[in-house]
């Protein structure tokens, strides 16, 4: 039986099941007439120049054609056998390129400035700059200083470091320095304990603390502190503008789906019907 091993008898099956496919499922519809158009020629065209940064030369801008003509045909002896039936990938793709479409409808006019002052004023709060500190510390680490002997090393370290301006302290795997960080991006680097505790203390020369972070013990100095408030529309501008097309794109899709979904008759298996009730 080594003759089923043969993989040239693989091939002659697997071709002439696939020729059997496309008999049996073709589809009268897809035409076997492929025009290029003077678009697709400028398309191509534009694409390569925008790749290369340079018109295609003869040569190149043939074999750009062939590929789009093989393309084109493979494309269309894919339908012929159904093999975008039941393709999750296909499907996906598809749906999200409708989606595109919707949206880049609903953005093809720019909103003038009346309406993104507008937007701005309903959405003001999205706007809303947290308190902000910048600070520089010393850290002592747990891991180097903290022993049997000792366990609170490191803490005593730092307690020391707020009135011995010489200690300073362990190399540390991030900056010393940090300026104008709202206390969630401190607690996003050093723990949320340690931002908690951060975030009230003042702008002094002194240096404050200790305070415990996910690392070890720090020695703090607040050397700028800036209050909450809501930015203007001119310093979030450009923010505005992609806050509102992302919300035109949002709107769009939705009523779209909505007006697509009143053209549906959609019914379900009795035993989902029967979990519903």
């Amino acid at each position: 039986m080594r003759w089923l091993r043969d993989p040239l008898l693989f091939f002659l099956l697997v071709g002439a099941g696939l020729f059997i496919v496309a008999n049996t499922f073709s589809d009268d519809d897809i035409s076997y007439h492929v025009e290029v158009t003077q678009a697709d020629l400028n398309r191509l065209t534009d694409q390569w120049s925008m790749q290369m940064r340079r018109p295609p030369t003869t040569q190149e801008l043939t074999g750009l054609l062939e590929q789009f003509v093989k393309e084109e045909i493979y494309y269309r002896e894919a339908r012929r056998i159904g093999l975008e039936t039941n393709d999750t990938i296909v499907r996906r793709r598809l749906v999200q390129k409708l989606t595109f479409l919707t949206e880049d409808i609903a953005t093809a006019t720019p909103q003038d400035e009346a309406s993104l002052n507008q937007y701005y004023q309903t959405n003001v709060d999205n706007y809303h700059l947290p308190l902000r500190i910048s600070f520089r510390h010393r850290y002592f680490s747990s891991d180097r200083r903290d022993s049997t002997d000792n366990p609170d090393a490191a803490q005593q370290a730092a307690i020391q470091a707020v009135t011995d301006l010489d200690r300073q302290g362990d190399a540390f795997m991030l900056q010393k320095v940090f300026a104008l960080r709202s206390q969630r991006e401190v607690g996003d680097l050093f723990g949320r304990s340690f931002a908690a505790q951060l975030i009230n203390l003042q702008p002094q020369e002194d240096w404050q603390g200790p305070i415990k972070s996910a690392y070890g013990w720090h020695a703090i100095q607040i050397t700028a502190r800036e209050p909450a408030r809501i930015q203007s529309f001119d310093q979030v501008r450009d923010r505005v503008i992609a806050d509102a097309q992302q919300a035109s794109r949002e709107q769009a899709n939705r009523a779209y789906y909505a007006d697509l979904r009143l053209k549906y008759d959609i019914s379900y298996p009795t035993e989902t019907n029967d979990a519903n009730q």
